[in-house]
């Protein structure tokens, strides 16, 4: 797997800072998973979405409470099969769910959230990795891999997240809001799936 500096610095950051963190990353993965949605006709999409926005609503509503056992429900019943008809298109939704679901078990699980926000990094790391190995019949050596300008993308993009957050040392609602619309305004995804309506 491609190694990640970000990962030693995730330990500095406050549990909202991680929490923003892993939800900006999953933002960034629905899209993948919207599109698996449209080609196979499936209406999970938009249950995937009101997901997403209960985790953004933790971090700007002060007190907000919300059953996450209720929502990893939710979330295992939208997961998608692979048979031999799949479309290549379900292994970064498949990618997206486990990222979501990292995140909703650490709200449960209410430790090791840097060992939550490690995962969803490199989930959606792999999701890259996979399809670049895909596209050239993994035929990718590790060190073209770390050349690769797809996963150099990611990393950047990781890391610019990382420095929004780190100096903050208290909870921005301005800063949560912007990262929120950003995304969600031009939803283009880590393997640059890009969502119309």
């Amino acid at each position: 797997m491609i190694k990640n500096p970000i990962h030693l610095r995730l330990e500095k950051l406050a549990t909202w800072q991680l929490r923003l963190f892993m939800v900006c990353l999953c933002e960034r993965m629905y899209p993948n998973f919207a599109l698996y949605c449209r080609q196979t006709d499936s209406e999970a999409a938009t249950k995937y979405q009101s997901i997403l926005a209960l985790n953004w609503e933790t971090l700007l509503v002060k007190k907000s409470k919300i059953n996450f056992d209720s929502q990893l429900e939710k979330l295992e019943e939208i997961i998608p099969s692979v048979n031999e008809q799949s479309p290549y298109s379900i292994y970064p939704a498949l990618d997206a769910c486990e990222a979501l679901s990292e995140l909703l078990h650490s709200y449960l699980s209410g430790e090791e959230l840097v060992k939550h926000a490690i995962a969803i990094s490199q989930i959606s790391l792999k999701t890259i990795v996979e399809l670049e190995m895909a596209k050239n019949d993994n035929n990718l050596t590790q060190a073209a891999l770390e050349k690769c300008q797809p996963v150099l993308d990611e990393l950047d993009i990781q890391w610019d997240i990382y420095r929004l957050l780190k100096d903050e040392e208290q909870l921005n609602i301005t800063l949560i809001k912007g990262l929120k619309n950003d995304l969600q305004e031009e939803p283009i995804s880590n393997i640059g799936v890009f969502l119309t309506d």
